[in-house]
């Protein structure tokens, strides 16, 4: 409907001022209003003979339109769809409007060609009324008036936020008339618009088109979003794995047992929409930093809105963020792991706020698990993020009183490795500096235990890596890092009011 107002109030605009040089010609040529209320007479009194050239070279005019009209009109529509996606053209072919003009330019032009035949010489008078010349210019008026208002249309829909919009709505009327007669065309229908869907956000990341990449990404996520309120009144038989998904490019390779579970748990077109976001994640990385960064939003925000509802949604989300850590780091990329943890961590303290402490734990093991991958693999800063993000996930079960604080403090004490390499250096330096942090952050609260616990663990470090952190940690006053970051955050910044018990903590590693 958004595409078709900007033309139509063109096409209004238009005819306003045509029907204004008309009457304004009228005005100047001193020819009475009057003539334009009275078309019988006009009808009457019309030339026979100047009718049939104007309306001859009326259907002339309206068949030499028509071929340039279906001629552009294709070449662009070839065009958007070689970039973006061959659905470009089924989409439009059923586009109502396009059918609409179109036909009425035929029409039009058909009419034109019998009423100029009727006029003819050899036609008798009495053949074709003269009204007939009436209806057929006003056709032709109307097939000209509408034409830049109906290039304006395709150019807006074609457009490829437009068409992204397009296919995303064709799968929300296909589950809107899901009954038990029409269920496997629906879950085709379904099953199309979110592979188009990725083909679109694919073939922008490779064309650096990354406002239509993230439209894509979005559409997804919205089309996820808007499937959630149907889930509960759909048919049962919608859930059930049938052929057309097991022979899915996403479920082909998928075991029996695990399909099994998809349908089990009524999952299998949120498998499919974050299947898309794997795919995009895999061949995004690290060239379309945008795209892998909204895709980890995305997975964030659909996981929150899914606790307390469906367990199993967060459970996809949670694997999913797994498998994103894991393509990162096979791809060297530490800056795109970086910002995916911190929207892990995000979903981790939805869930601690939400009581799901089993599920936070769980996050906080694949944190250290990824931190300590990311070390062997050579991007070390990775195992410094996974130490802030525990430490910031500790802090938050202290301000919760969650039952975690001691488990994922222990996971914390665990990060530190063995330097085997000179570059893995100030990534233990990193780690070690948190674990200070979050005990200046227990001994600011009164929790001597914590704090001298993390103190113990850190009495066989070398005095001079202390040294270098205790002055980092004093020194440092920008809590936002001095270059431009996604995240934002100083990993060494020490609040002021702090940093007053640094020395109390050193105190006790040297006692130690």
């Amino acid at each position: 409907m958004r595409l078709f107002v900007g033309p139509a109030v063109a096409f209004l605009a238009i005819s306003v001022v045509t029907i204004g040089l008309v009457v304004l010609s009228f005005v100047f040529q001193g020819v009475p209003l009057s003539a334009l209320l009275d078309p019988i007479e006009w009808l009457r009194r019309l030339d026979r003979e100047l009718a049939f050239e104007v309306v001859s070279g009326g259907a002339q005019l309206l068949a030499a339109m028509l071929a340039i009209v279906i001629t552009v009109v294709a070449i662009v529509v070839e065009l958007a769809a070689n970039r973006y996606s061959h659905r470009i053209t089924s989409l439009f072919v059923r586009e109502p409007i396009n059918i609409v003009v179109m036909s009425f330019f035929v029409i039009a032009t058909v009419l034109s060609m019998w009423i100029a035949f009727s006029l003819g010489e050899d036609a008798s008078v009495e053949r074709m009324p003269n009204a007939g010349v009436l209806v057929s210019m006003s056709l032709v008026t109307v097939a000209l008036l509408m034409l830049l208002p109906y290039f304006a249309f395709v150019m807006a829909f074609l457009s490829p936020v437009s068409v992204i919009r397009k296919i995303r709505d064709n799968a929300f009327k296909a589950l809107r008339k899901v009954d038990n007669q029409s269920i496997e065309d629906a879950r085709i229908s379904v099953q199309n618009s979110i592979d188009e869907l990725q083909d679109i956000a694919r073939r922008a990341s490779e064309l650096s088109d990354r406002a239509v990449a993230m439209e894509s990404i979005n559409a997804l996520t919205e089309l996820h979003e808007g499937y959630q309120p149907i889930v509960p009144i759909l048919p049962r038989e919608w859930f059930r794995i049938s052929n057309s998904i097991a022979h899915d490019p996403d479920f082909v390779s998928i075991s029996k047992t695990s399909l099994r579970e998809i349908e089990r748990g009524r999952t299998w077109v949120e498998v499919k929409i974050m299947r898309q976001y794997l795919d995009l994640i895999s061949d995004s990385n690290p060239s379309a930093r945008d795209t892998t960064y909204l895709i980890a939003i995305n997975t964030k925000k659909i996981a929150v809105a899914a606790i307390d509802e469906r367990n199993q949604i967060v459970d996809l989300c949670v694997h999913c963020f797994n498998s994103y850590l894991r393509a990162t780091i096979n791809n060297d990329d530490q800056r795109t792991s970086y910002y995916i943890m911190n929207q892990y961590r995000l979903l981790a303290e939805a869930l601690l706020i939400s009581g799901f402490s089993e599920k936070a734990q769980e996050i906080a093991l694949h944190f250290q698990f990824y931190g300590i991958l990311g070390f062997k693999e050579r991007i070390p800063f990775l195992l410094e993020v996974a130490a802030y993000d525990l430490m910031l996930l500790i802090r938050r079960c202290v301000e919760l009183e969650s039952k975690l604080i001691d488990s994922l403090l222990t996971l914390l004490l665990e990060l530190d490795q063995e330097i085997k390499e000179e570059f893995q250096e100030d990534s233990l330096l990193g780690v070690r500096r948190t674990q200070i942090q979050l005990a200046v952050f227990f001994l600011a609260r009164e929790d001597e235990a914590r704090a001298m616990r993390i103190g113990r663990d850190l009495k066989d470090e070398k005095p001079v890596r202390l040294e270098t952190l205790r002055q980092a940690l004093l020194w440092e006053d920008r809590p936002e890092y001095w270059e431009f970051t996604d995240r934002g955050a100083n990993f060494a910044y020490l609040p002021p009011d702090l940093r007053s018990h640094l020395g109390t903590v050193f105190q006790w590693i040297s006692a130690a």
